[in-house]
């Protein structure tokens, strides 16, 4: 089993920076082999994703809507994945999640979320 235990959202103004970390953790779990997702649900609204980032952190996937904005990154040694947020936008507040998954197969272990809220 995986635990993911999200940290860092708040209340921050359009135009500011939040940095979200994901802490993962569980018997006999191996980060390493965990691709890591981050996606937002907004009231009324289905679970987007964000961003998502491979094993080693070579490679890094984005929403249209947060390029540019938004860096995923991760610290294997620390068991822990970012997602650093610049010049958020009010249409950013959501709750955000991170996610788990191994290989292709659906996100299967998921995080109980943070709270972002950008006002305006």
């Amino acid at each position: 089993q995986v635990q993911l235990v999200e940290s860092g959202g708040g209340l921050v103004q359009a135009g500011g920076s939040l940095r979200l970390s994901c802490a993962a953790s569980g018997r006999t779990f191996t980060f390493t082999i965990y691709h890591m997702g981050w996606f937002r649900q907004a009231p009324g609204k289905e679970r987007q994703f964000v961003a998502s980032i491979n094993w080693n952190g070579d490679n890094t996937y984005y929403a249209d809507s947060v390029k540019g904005r938004f860096t995923v990154s991760r610290d294997n040694a620390k068991n822990t994945v970012y997602l650093q947020m610049n010049s958020l936008k009010p249409e950013d507040t959501a709750v955000y999640y991170c996610a788990a998954r191994t290989g292709a197969q659906n996100y299967k272990y998921w995080g109980q979320g943070t709270q972002v809220t950008v006002s305006s």
